[in-house]
């Protein structure tokens, strides 16, 4: 588990191995292969961008290290980025984790709906690790369903549709106490949905960030790309950070993460008080069935606007700071 401050418990990292490297190469190569799908497209930033971040597990911890958000805002100062972060652990591309103690459609329901609240000008929607689970069967479900999603976040802005951004999911890694062959057996069907992600990317002319075929080769010399086989360590963070950067058109070199550490925490300030901004600890009271017994508080929590505003200003005048 990640500390309170978003950071590794500092033990010791394996290099991953080159078969590992290998393996994930071999998975996304056949695949491609096999879809046929064409080349994914970068994306394009532009002052004054709102961006969402929506997804699973990726990117609800992506809040607590910030390195993804660090490294688009560090790499455009002057910007003047809005970004919230709506990542939710577990989710799909059905919401099936946002439905707390309703149907998943009605946490699908509520996703659109703070969308269209949030006014975002880019989505960044990654999703397909949980659903990979489904294996081969499941790949129509999910990429019909990934076409829908793309399709309902445009309509839920009206007349200003967001531009979109697809994510591929990162690789699985064979590392205690994942199982060499878990792994490439995971990894193989992940191939598959990553594909699907490449495919849906271009049929909507969205931009793509390809974490499943890029992120390993981005990791820093001998760093170990998750903490458990499954979820991101630091240094995978700091590796997809780096392949968001460049699919943005602005990488990153050197020592990134330590010249922009002061930004990352200001970033990760922010993203604390939008998180109880949007999901409060209490919902079930403030909001959901038990809301008849101290909804009367649910007027306090839009107190965290201004709060998030000023945690958000300080982001953009640490951008341009030199570094």
């Amino acid at each position: 588990m990640p500390s309170p401050t978003g950071r590794s418990s500092g033990r010791p990292h394996a290099p991953p191995s080159p078969c590992v490297r290998l393996a994930v190469l071999c998975a996304v190569t056949c695949a491609a292969a096999a879809a046929g799908e064409p080349a994914g497209v970068a994306f394009e930033l532009r002052a004054g961008d709102r961006i969402v971040l929506l997804g699973d597990t990726v990117i609800e911890r992506e809040g607590e290290r910030g390195a993804i958000e660090t490294a688009l805002v560090a790499t455009h100062p002057g910007a003047g980025f809005t970004i919230r972060n709506l990542g939710w652990s577990g989710d799909t591309v059905w919401a099936d984790s946002r439905g707390v103690f309703d149907a998943p459609s009605a946490g699908y329901a509520r996703l659109l709906e703070l969308v269209r609240g949030l006014e975002p000008t880019v989505v960044v929607v990654a999703y397909g690790r949980n659903e990979s689970f489904a294996g081969p069967e499941g790949l129509p479900a999910f990429r019909a369903q990934l076409a829908r999603l793309c399709a309902d976040l445009r309509a839920a802005r009206g007349d200003a549709p967001p531009r979109l951004v697809l994510v591929t999911p990162p690789p699985f890694e064979a590392v205690p106490p994942l199982p060499a062959a878990a792994a490439a057996s995971r990894n193989g069907s992940l191939a598959g949905y990553a594909a699907a992600i490449r495919a849906v990317a271009a049929e909507q002319g969205a931009g793509l960030v390809d974490l499943f075929a890029a992120v390993v080769d981005a990791l820093p010399a001998g760093a170990r790309l998750t903490e458990n086989g499954v979820h991101l360590s630091d240094a995978g963070y700091d590796g997809a950070a780096a392949v968001f950067a460049a699919a943005a058109g602005r990488p990153v070199s050197g020592d990134f993460a330590g010249r922009t550490a002061a930004l990352r925490e200001a970033v990760v300030a922010k993203n604390r008080l939008f998180f109880h901004r949007w999901r409060p600890a209490n919902e079930t009271y403030l909001f959901l069935f038990r809301r008849h017994e101290q909804g009367n508080n649910a007027a306090e929590i839009p107190r965290f606007d201004p709060l998030v505003a000023e945690a958000e200003e300080t982001v953009r005048q640490r951008a341009l700071e030199p570094r």
